[in-house]
């Protein structure tokens, strides 16, 4: 599998003429959503070269992630004379590089794409790597490829424009990346003031992040191995996430995954005796900065249920990455249903 070329921008404009590259694309389509074609499109539609383009606007939210969207998009493309020669801008968040990487990675067996990553969240997470997919039947990324982006630019500049929560939300990815690399990074992201946020300090810690994951994916691209490890969080994380969007009261990915890592890392202590004083420190600070999610015993089989779902499981049993210790990963772990009830008793005690 090819890897993107990613690429924390200086000067947004002049890296987006040079990804798009010099050979003219037969067509340009840039896909948007509500947020992005206010806030965003404007800045990148300065450069000339696509002055011309074709704009794909879907509603905002990752319930928007589904199959509907991706047929309006694959029928926009369709009607509008687009052919393999084409080429896809994401323009936006985990949800926009999600569903963009797929539409396009699937129409008529694959045009190119680059995304511009407009958030934290997709900038840490969703908009590197290779991944993409839509939500079915209300699981989370269901339906999917691998197909990675040609180039991944990442505007800090377009940060400024997030609330508080959706900060948070990708600063989440960032604790994980920190929890399965070392010590010396878990202790620079904790060290991170969240209430005055310095950009310029983020974008160096976004830097080291995504080297993270980008060492992990090369090492492991189909997540056959050590890529599992960027699950960490995910297993518990999913079923939280889907079980708030059933409940009307929908979490952010990044809140859901803090959750997830909570429980995770509580796992770890249980079967592979993590520190508990780490454990206990990402508690406290996991209370102070993301809250927490409510649910009751009466939810526990309905977020089991969910887990038995995870595309992550390789066979009937629920597979789990764990930490030995901060940077110290074991993947392919399970646990009995009884262990991952005890999970939802401490985290929910308070």
């Amino acid at each position: 599998m090819n890897h993107s070329v990613t690429k924390i921008c200086e000067d947004f404009i002049f890296d987006l003429n040079l990804a798009i590259g010099k050979q003219a694309a037969e067509s340009i389509y840039i896909l948007t959503d509500d947020n992005t074609h206010e806030f965003c499109l404007p800045v990148a539609l300065q450069l000339e070269k696509l002055k011309g383009s074709h704009v794909i606007c879907i509603p905002s939210g990752d319930e928007n992630k589904n199959i509907e969207s991706a047929v309006e998009i694959w029928k926009y493309l369709s009607e509008n004379g687009a052919t393999r020669k084409s080429l896809m801008i994401n323009l936006g968040g985990g949800m926009i590089t999600d569903i963009g990487g797929f539409t396009a990675s699937t129409f008529k067996r694959g045009m190119r794409y680059i995304n511009v990553s407009t958030t934290l969240l997709g900038a840490v997470d969703a908009a590197t790597g290779g991944k993409t997919g839509i939500n079915f039947m209300g699981l989370k990324n269901e339906i999917g490829v691998f197909a990675p982006a040609e180039t991944v630019l990442i505007n800090t500049d377009f940060f400024k424009t997030l609330n508080q929560a959706n900060l948070l939300s990708g600063f989440s990815e960032m604790v994980k990346h920190a929890l399965i690399d070392s010590k010396e990074e878990w202790e620079n992201v904790m060290k991170f003031d969240l209430e005055k946020m310095d950009f310029n300090e983020l974008k160096v810690l976004l830097n080291k992040s995504i080297g993270i994951k980008e060492r992990i994916v090369e090492q492991d691209p189909y997540e056959a191995n050590i890529r599992k490890a960027l699950n960490l969080g995910h297993t518990f994380g999913h079923a939280f996430e889907s079980l708030s969007y059933k409940t009307n009261q929908p979490a952010l990915h990044g809140y859901a995954v803090m959750w997830g890592m909570l429980c995770e890392l509580y796992l770890s202590h249980i079967k592979l005796n993590f520190p508990k004083e780490e454990l206990l420190r990402l508690k406290y600070f996991m209370k102070e900065q993301y809250g927490t999610f409510e649910f009751h015993c009466q939810q526990y089989e309905a977020l089991f249920e969910l887990m038995t779902h995870d595309k992550k499981n390789d066979s009937k049993e629920i597979n789990f990455t764990l930490l030995t210790d901060i940077g110290e990963i074991r993947i392919n772990q399970t646990a009995t249903k009884d262990e991952i009830f005890e999970c939802f008793d401490f985290f929910r005690e308070g």
